[in-house]
């Protein structure tokens, strides 16, 4: 007969996607912003083409549409900024740790050493919201990482501290 031992400390059970020796920095919540109003540009035509079609058709039925669409507007709604809270990157001396997810969680180490290069973006909507992008990119395509919803200061911050440490780790070969 086996016994399920309950770990001590509830943290432990999230312990391959939050390390004890980690400080995560969290994005900026401008990307919640940015990505409900991603949202509206795309949903709002369409809820108006629909609304616009049962109103001409006369057939209460195709109301159902644009409920359907109102019902997926607010479950974005309520997704994004839970989405943007789990998103978090982390400095080590080694590494950089890049976690995201709620339901699939996901943990990417790239390690500096690996590091290619890095890119900085920001589009015409996240310089409206004063975020960016930094793309790390690495010789193995399923270690690149991304983080998104960045303040453009700590942006390029990073971007020059992961290719100054990436340039110590390849120099060290």
């Amino acid at each position: 007969m086996t016994s399920d031992a309950v770990p001590a400390d509830p943290r432990s059970t999230r312990e391959p996607f939050d390390p004890a020796d980690v400080t995560w920095t969290p994005v900026s919540r401008r990307l919640v912003g940015a990505r409900l109003t991603v949202t509206a540009i795309v949903l709002t035509p369409v809820l108006a083409l629909l609304v616009l079609m049962a109103v001409f058709a006369g057939e209460a039925w195709l109301w159902v549409f644009p409920a359907l669409v109102a019902l997926l507007a607010l479950w974005i709604v309520w997704l994004v900024p839970r989405q943007v809270n789990a998103m978090a990157y982390a400095e080590r001396a080694d590494d950089l740790l890049v976690r995201r997810g709620i339901m699939f969680r996901s943990l990417v180490v790239v390690p500096y050493g690996r590091m290619q290069y890095v890119d900085v973006n920001a589009g015409p909507l996240a310089r409206r919201f004063g975020i960016a992008s930094v793309q790390l990119h690495t010789a193995s395509p399923a270690t690149s990482a991304s983080i998104d919803g960045l303040p453009p200061h700590e942006a390029a911050r990073l971007r020059d501290r992961m290719a100054s440490r990436g340039e110590a780790r390849l120099a060290g070969l």
